[in-house]
């Protein structure tokens, strides 16, 4: 049995990784002062920052409209039996939903519609095991019990330099707590049910860095792992975090990615996250 990978374009995954994997990608789009970009297809992340920076409206971010999933299940029938289609959070957008509506649509095609709850390349880490599970012959519902499987020992910590991006977009939940000394603290967030909440307020970026640092320390002690630093067009910072904790992790494998467009829009610039997961040894 052959099965078709997809997620979206917010896992942001490289495109060399994706051919290598044969992993489909569907675009999110950014609407900019009235023209709209698919992500990673027309706009990359240190272009959309570039475009951004400054006190100007912030960005319109909308999920692929259900035609354009319907379309690529579609192109699936003749070379697959099956789809998975990985995508980010339920609670912070519909694009899982439109791969659900879409895979009612399409005949002659099981699609499996997979909601990472997070999202970034910690979803990118979902869809690489499913594509490396497809390739070696293993039928949907094995990767999807791999999937959950991998749920369990996911975490996603991640900090922004200003919480106005996130509340504008609607996208942080529970921040009340916050609200009084903004200014004062980096809070650090993390994805609860599906949805952005605040995780701790700490004052300092180099505070906030090392209690990301420190929850990764206590689960490598105990698993092998897989790491993602994530920047918001801060790779140096990114590079240098990754030599420093390479240093004190040696069996953690890090991988360094990026806030897209789309994610970048709703966090801002500078923008810190690192996330991890158990690693298939």
């Amino acid at each position: 049995m052959k099965t078709a990978i997809v997620t979206d374009s917010t896992a942001y995954l490289p495109i060399e990784l994706r051919e290598r994997l044969d992993i489909h990608m569907i675009p999110l789009t950014v609407t900019l002062d009235g023209v709209a970009y698919e992500e990673e297809i027309d706009l990359q992340a240190t272009e959309f920052y570039d475009k951004v920076r400054g006190n100007g409206p912030l960005p319109k971010t909308s999920q692929p409209p259900v035609g354009k999933f319907v379309e690529l299940f579609e192109t699936f029938k003749e070379q697959y039996d099956a789809v998975i289609s990985i995508h980010l959070s339920s609670g912070i957008s519909g694009t899982y939903a439109g791969a659900v509506q879409a895979g009612g649509m399409v005949e002659g095609i099981e699609v499996y519609a997979f909601d990472s709850e997070l999202s970034c390349y910690l979803q990118g880490f979902y869809a690489i095991r499913a594509a490396e599970m497809a390739q070696q012959g293993a039928a949907p519902e094995q990767i999807l019990a791999e999937l959950a499987e991998m749920k369990q020992t996911m975490r996603a910590y991640f900090m922004v330099d200003d919480l106005a991006h996130l509340q504008r977009g609607g996208r942080l939940s529970g921040a009340q707590a916050f609200i009084g000394g903004l200014l004062q603290v980096k809070p650090l967030l993390h994805f609860q049910d599906k949805v952005i909440v605040p995780y701790e307020k700490i004052r300092t970026r180099k505070k906030a860095m090392k209690r990301i640092a420190d929850m990764l320390a206590e689960d490598a002690a105990t698993m092998k792992l897989e790491a993602s630093i994530i920047h918001a067009n801060r790779l140096e910072e990114a590079e240098a975090w990754r030599a420093e904790l390479s240093e004190q992790m040696p069996d953690v494998h890090f991988t360094i990615s990026h806030f897209g467009p789309v994610i970048g829009t709703h966090l801002g610039e500078g923008a810190m996250g690192l996330g991890w997961v158990k690693r298939k040894v």
